[in-house]
């Protein structure tokens, strides 16, 4: 499966720890990257300063459903799921 253009679902619903040019400290989940375009492009998409985990995520049909609507209810309920638990 090929990301649909566009959908920038994984570049906002979930938390990235890795840095990013522009966010040293990697992303929250729910907050867009500083690297997207208005019109939710990756500015670094193809480029070596690109972040490897961002490199490593594939598309994929049970990860993106059928709709950007989908892809972001899937990445925020997985980012809801794997989020570390508070103590206490």
């Amino acid at each position: 499966m090929e990301c649909r253009i566009g959908c920038a679902a994984c570049c906002i619903a979930i938390s990235i720890s890795s840095p990013i040019p522009g966010m040293e400290h990697g992303k929250p989940a729910g907050v867009r990257c500083v690297q997207l375009t208005e019109d939710n492009r990756c500015r670094l998409f193809g480029k070596p300063e690109r972040p490897l985990v961002c490199q490593a995520l594939q598309a994929s049909r049970e990860m993106c459903g059928d709709s950007n609507v989908e892809a972001f209810a899937t990445l925020t309920a997985l980012e809801e799921a794997t989020a570390p638990k508070a103590l206490g």
